[in-house]
């Protein structure tokens, strides 16, 4: 049987003389990682692979600058030390200032524009990417904030995208690419993030062939389309998974690591939920294309690069 890991990484340096560069340098990395201090030249992080690497990569740097240095692998010797450990990483102050900002923009999102709105809702979602990169230990705040992204994701859309589709109670059936070939596919016009990526992953993966209809209204569809990410369409949110998640599903496309990956993406960025540190970018590129773009045809066309270098990036990525 394999030993359990001990629990806790500990860095001890001392830093060789005056060296304001090195010295600030070194702090600036263990603030990112998210280590906590126990003293100076005593920083600590909760062990694991990446933790590793972070204070290796530390170690190899103050060694090349003729400073002392070792990494230190432990378990706290009681609960009460454990307790004061895990304390050193409490994030919540952190959530309520992002919290006080994702408020402060639902409070002024009747005189905002959407561009404006949206790109400041995608700062608020770095932010939190960030922080929640370096929360060890989740627990109530970190659900407070996603609960606030969420609903600000849904003030932004009730006010410029009112016709979002309500999430459909039904299982989801597999359906054979054969069936849908050299078909028109037709979705709502002024495409945002889950339909220009569906239309995207449709044209990609299933119909390669596929044309598009944009319409103003659902219930506009032709009886002849396809429709998809619209209440009544056959492809649209179902329980949890927003339409990309239940085109994947349909078409036995969940397997393909960097479209899962992708599918948690527009997810995030189109119902809320666990934080994507890439999405508040790709929400911004959308807004500046659907700004630039006279149409939907051109912007999808804009978008398709886009998608399918993000789309190779995660394929390729083992994280």
């Amino acid at each position: 049987m394999t030993p359990k890991a001990p629990a806790w990484l500990l860095l001890v340096t001392n830093l060789p003389g005056r060296n304001p560069t090195l010295r600030m340098r070194l702090w600036r990395g263990l603030k990112a990682s998210g280590a906590g201090s126990l003293r100076d030249g005593a920083y600590l992080l909760p062990n694991s692979a990446r933790a590793r690497q972070l204070f290796e990569e530390q170690r190899a740097e103050i060694r090349a600058a003729g400073g002392f240095v070792h990494i230190l692998a432990f378990d706290a010797d009681s609960a009460e030390q454990t307790a004061t450990f895990v304390a050193l990483f409490d994030r919540t102050a952190e959530y309520v200032d992002a919290i006080r900002s994702v408020d402060a923009l639902k409070a002024e999102l009747a005189t905002l524009g959407e561009a404006e709105a949206r790109q400041r809702l995608a700062s608020a979602g770095r932010d939190v990417a960030l922080i929640a990169a370096r929360d060890f230990f989740p627990g109530e705040p970190r659900k407070q904030m996603e609960s606030a992204l969420a609903d600000a994701q849904a003030a932004i859309d009730a006010r410029f995208a009112p016709d979002e589709p309500h999430a459909a109670h039904r299982l989801i059936r597999p359906r054979n690419r054969q069936d849908y070939r050299s078909r028109t596919w037709a979705t709502r016009e002024r495409l945002w993030i889950d339909r220009v990526a569906s239309a995207w992953l449709i044209r990609r993966c299933i119909d390669p062939q596929a044309k598009f209809l944009w319409l103003k209204r659902g219930k506009d569809c032709p009886k002849r389309a396809v429709g998809f990410d619209f209440d009544g369409a056959e492809f649209t949110h179902v329980g949890s998974k927003v339409t990309f998640e239940v085109l994947l599903a349909s078409f036995g496309l969940e397997q393909d690591a960097g479209l899962a990956r992708l599918g948690a993406l527009v997810h995030h960025l189109d119902v809320g939920g666990i934080p994507i540190a890439e999405a508040a970018g790709f929400a911004t590129i959308m807004a500046g294309a659907r700004a630039l773009q006279e149409n939907d045809d051109s912007l999808l066309k804009a978008m398709t690069p886009v998608l399918d270098n993000l789309y190779a990036g995660y394929a390729a990525s083992k994280t």
